[in-house]
């Protein structure tokens, strides 16, 4: 979040302060309405089609309706093929309480795409992975930033991209910074990347000029994975 007096704050630091205030549905609300008012602008103004990934918490996912909120304010935008609005989950969250697990569904029956964020960093049970709506597997850059170096983080990066395919599931990569990251990553047949090899974090504006820069170099969309905050 950007302070207009202080700057840039952590997720980490107003997030608690959100969550004891009970101010998360609505804040949740209003991410959600953002990011798809923002996406519309894009389309309206001719950019390349992009996806916008918002982080969601087990909190949240528990409340009462919250896949009808979240469907509500996307709205014209869901189940949209290449304008649309992604989910971001942890893997606490598949652990976590059956409402979780049935907002999950609803989302996913309606077309909402969903990823499990910071794979490999938490104790998922295959079993329970194979069962859950999951779309998209994001492998921690805590695997990532040791490629290709690592011996034992290339086994894991790989061992998580054959598992992703194995359920029709796809992968990105976190934290990409070099282009031989990027390499090996190709060549293990890992989907999609994010990280600073490709763009720092950028205000909407410098985004909306960045957006025009990749129309401009390529045919076809882009994926765009921003985390809240």
């Amino acid at each position: 979040w950007h302070d207009p007096e202080n700057g840039l704050t952590s997720p980490a630091v107003f997030l608690p302060l959100l969550e004891s205030a009970g101010l998360m549905a609505a804040t949740g609300a209003w991410v959600f309405r953002q990011a798809a008012s923002d996406c519309r602008a894009w389309r309206c103004k001719g950019l390349p089609p992009i996806r916008v990934a918002v982080n969601i918490s087990p909190p949240e996912l528990r409340q009462r309706n919250i896949a009808g909120e979240i469907l509500e304010a996307i709205g014209d935008l869901v189940g949209d093929p290449a304008w649309g609005i992604d989910i971001e989950i942890t893997e606490g969250a598949l652990g976590d309480s059956s409402s979780c697990v049935h907002a999950l569904r609803l989302l996913r029956a309606a077309g909402i795409r969903i990823a499990i964020d910071d794979f490999g960093t938490g104790f998922s049970s295959l079993g329970r992975l194979s069962e859950l709506p999951i779309d998209t597997l994001k492998i921690d850059r805590l695997f990532t930033s040791r490629l290709p170096a690592d011996r034992r983080s290339c086994t894991l990066v790989s061992t998580i991209i054959g598992l992703a395919h194995a359920f029709d599931m796809t992968t990105v990569a976190e934290g990409v910074e070099t282009q031989t990251q990027l390499d090996y990553l190709v060549r293990e047949g890992c989907d999609e990347s994010q990280g600073y090899l490709h763009s720092r974090p950028l205000p909407r504006a410098d985004l909306e000029s960045w957006l025009i820069g990749v129309g401009s170099a390529a045919t076809g969309g882009s994926d765009l994975r921003s985390a809240r905050g």
